[in-house]
């Protein structure tokens, strides 16, 4: 760790005695540590900012806390459209001190020109979020991160839009496919390596959304409804590891209400958790269009309206003004607002080392082998009866049917949405629905069909649409080889109404399947689908939206050029009626407004505000699943490889805290990687929780010895009363396993009381 990131906690000594102490996840996951990139401390840092903020004028810190939605800023008057290029945000700088101006870029998967904002920029496409989170594999999102981080520097950006950590409650979320999954360790610690490599670069990275974004249908006005203890214990878990390991700039916060209020005007989220709690320093964002007032939003813990032209008003404008000259938002609190803003610019290099400000080149080919790493190790082989996979290089004939796998590979929609290098081979704009006016469905332009010809040249591949069910059929039987490719399109603004394959993929499926045995399915997928044809198919490969490389690891897999590696970091059900929530709260009033819209009734038919209870609580995915004793299609963890691998010689040390160590040995005849993960149950914990996991390569015949030391958030509950974290004194159920089901070794650890702070 930097000495500028290891100290930003010294704001708040006793909170870096406790992440010291307390927080050991960085011994089950090392790597080597980026170079730092600044040695500014985190009390040089305030004092610098605090210097700043004395020698602004009152217009100049006003400036400073609302920022333009450049597609929009036309409508503002005074907007300084000379200076903005067509982005997600600007917000201008002072020159005259040095301060630059703040130049912000959608970024989860890459530099995002959703719909060709900017003509002719492109940009290397990750895989999705859930793609590298089923890497389990800190240092795959850290080098995506300094990958994004390195292009978005290159493309002028100084703040990237990036950091989603969202846990994924619901396998119809449609905004899944960007989170990092339902574990709040796993979800938290590859968050903060991505944020921790967009940073590297000297710009700011968000953490977003902050927090509860689980779902987008009425995401403006769901009010998500969840006690405190459960909620410390989950969602706000992954964002408080995130933070600790990554020390983001910014805190993106959501749309969504929380407990009755707005995120983005949440004292208890805001002020107390974020900035009391955690000692956070720099500063709060607003999500796009996610204000709705003035005093209440700057006095509750909201430092930045961004995009303010989707909000009803400009807040933070002449109503801010007003609010501050009247002394309903005191003057401190304007400069607490500006410092946080500097303090996050300070830390990042963003203010001593600007972004360059015209475009440098970047080696697009250099960045397109991070995006096919990433891809590799995240597809995660679901099924292989029979040792259907790897195919022969020497089938004579494949026959590869549907998901326009001979032009490309799918992508998910919305802000993240990247104009890949290579173009997009398919984009169809939509007609309706929330996410008409910014999303696309659209591809990346790397065919499977011709990656599969190139590894396999000498035999016959021949491409069928799947469009006709019968002449799939026909085409396939014979064949040596029959790879369906299935998709399934998700976006932000959209849940999807059911998990199933749209379009009738589950009959082409089907049929393919009864008359070729040899079938194997690619699933190119937001999130978990339901399988109704599972036991005709023997071999089954989660490809998620795998990047503008996915057709070449595609691939690459199937051919066993590389040995899946990937686990699922989201449970898979078995029906749709296992989830906590079957369908999306308020999705049927959507469609009904939708409805009446479309036939005339226009704003008669609206929304209102609306609650969503979530039974749950902090026992989100897999954790629900063995509360409620559902057998799922697939458990969260799981992953098969073409090498096999065996777990023995567990020992288990407890006290003050729990370290278990065994051996992981490669008992199969191919090199691969293993995940082996740590869960743990204590009393009165109906579920066991993922406490840590170590990402093993192994040559065949070859052991290694693997310690864990289990976080120890994870072993506590949540104390409101106290405040902070309780881990009681008893017998706690240890387990190694291949996935959040699997028993392979067994123990027990006796720990004792053990306190740590919010």
């Amino acid at each position: 760790m930097s000495k500028r990131f290891g100290a930003w906690r010294s704001l708040s000594v006793a909170a870096v005695a406790l992440l010291a102490a307390e927080t050991p996840v960085a011994s089950a996951w090392a790597f080597e540590q980026a170079a730092p990139q600044a040695s500014t401390t985190a009390a040089d840092a305030a004092a610098r900012a605090s210097a700043l903020v004395a020698q602004l004028t009152r217009e100049e810190k006003l400036q400073l806390v609302h920022g333009y939605f450049p597609p929009m800023a036309d409508r503002t008057p005074g907007a300084p459209l000379d200076q903005m290029i067509p982005s997600a945000g600007y917000v201008p700088g002072v020159p005259r001190l040095g301060i630059p101006a703040l130049r912000e870029s959608d970024a989860s998967l890459g530099v995002a020109n959703q719909v060709e904002q900017r003509r002719g920029d492109v940009a290397t496409a990750l895989p999705s979020s859930l793609a590298t989170a089923a890497t389990f594999d800190p240092e795959i999102a850290h080098a995506g991160g300094v990958m994004i981080g390195s292009e978005a520097r290159a493309k002028t950006f100084n703040v990237l839009l990036a950091g989603g950590v969202n846990l994924t409650r619901d396998p119809w979320a449609g905004r899944n496919f960007e989170y990092l999954g339902e574990d709040p360790l796993l979800a938290g610690v590859m968050a903060g390596e991505h944020i921790r490599g967009v940073q590297s670069n000297n710009i700011v990275s968000t953490i977003k959304h902050f927090a509860f974004n689980s779902q987008e249908t009425g995401r403006m006005i769901m009010d998500a409804r969840l006690d405190e203890a459960a909620l410390r214990e989950s969602d706000l878990l992954a964002f408080q590891i995130a933070i600790e390991r990554g020390r983001p700039g910014s805190v993106m916060c959501a749309y969504n209400r929380i407990n009755g209020d707005y995120a983005c005007e949440s004292d208890f989220l805001l002020n107390q958790v974020l900035k009391r709690d955690w000692g956070y320093p720099a500063w709060v964002m607003s999500d796009w269009g996610a204000v709705h007032s003035t005093e209440k939003a700057a006095n509750s813990g909201l430092d930045q309206e961004s995009g303010q032209e989707l909000d009803r008003q400009i807040y933070f404008g002449e109503p801010l003004t007003q609010a501050v000259a009247a002394g309903r938002v005191t003057e401190a609190r304007l400069d607490d607002m500006v410092r946080r803003i500097l303090i996050g610019m300070i830390e990042t290099g963003a203010m001593d080392t600007p972004a360059p400000a015209t475009a440098q080149t970047i080696d697009y080919a250099t960045n397109a082998e991070v995006a096919q790493r990433a891809a590799e190790a995240g597809i995660v082989l679901l099924r292989n009866e029979g040792g259907a996979l790897p195919l022969s290089t020497e089938a004579r004939r494949i026959v590869v049917i549907g998901g326009h796998a001979d032009v490309g590979v799918l992508s998910g929609g919305g802000s993240s949405q990247v104009r890949s290098v290579g173009g997009a081979p398919i984009e169809i704009p939509l007609t309706s629905g929330a996410a008409a006016s910014f999303a696309r469905v659209t591809y990346h332009a790397s065919s499977p069909l011709n990656a599969i010809r190139a590894v396999a040249p000498g035999a016959e591949v021949e491409f069928v649409a799947g469009d006709d069910v019968a002449a799939a059929a026909r085409a396939a039987a014979g064949a040596d080889a029959v790879v369906v490719f299935a998709t399934q399109w998700t976006t932000e603004a959209q849940d999807v109404e059911t998990l199933h394959l749209p379009n009738d993929q589950d009959a082409l499926i089907a049929a393919v399947a009864a008359v070729n045995p040899k079938t194997t399915v690619v699933l190119e997928t937001g999130g978990p689908v339901l399988m109704p044809w599972i036991d005709d198919v023997p071999a089954v490969v989660q490809a998620w939206y795998p990047g503008q490389r996915g057709g070449e690891a595609i691939a690459r897999i199937l051919f066993g050029q590389v040995n899946p590696s990937g686990r699922l970091p989201i449970t898979f059900p078995s029906s749709a009626d296992q989830a906590p929530r079957p369908e999306a709260p308020g999705l049927e009033a959507m469609k009904a407004s939708d409805a009446a819209s479309n036939a005339g009734a226009g704003a008669a038919v609206g929304f209102e505000p609306f609650p969503v209870e979530y039974p749950e609580g902090s026992d989100v995915g897999y954790r629900w699943y063995e509360r409620e004793d559902h057998t799922p299609l697939f458990p969260f963890g799981h992953g098969l490889s073409y090498t096999r691998f065996e777990y023995s010689d567990l020992k288990i040390e407890g006290g003050d805290s729990l370290r278990v160590t065994f051996r992981v040995s490669n008992v199969g005849d191919r090199e691969g990687a293993d995940v082996p993960q740590l869960y743990v149950a204590g009393q009165g914990q109906e579920a066991r929780r993922l406490a840590g996991w170590q990402r093993v390569s192994l040559r065949p015949g070859e052991s290694r010895e693997v310690v864990i030391t289990a976080e120890p958030r994870i072993l506590a509950e949540y104390d409101t009363a106290m405040p902070g974290w309780r881990i009681a004194a008893g017998t706690y159920r240890v387990q190694i396993g291949r996935d959040a089901l699997d028993n392979a070794l067994g123990g027990e650890a006796e720990l004792s009381t053990r306190t740590m702070r919010p």
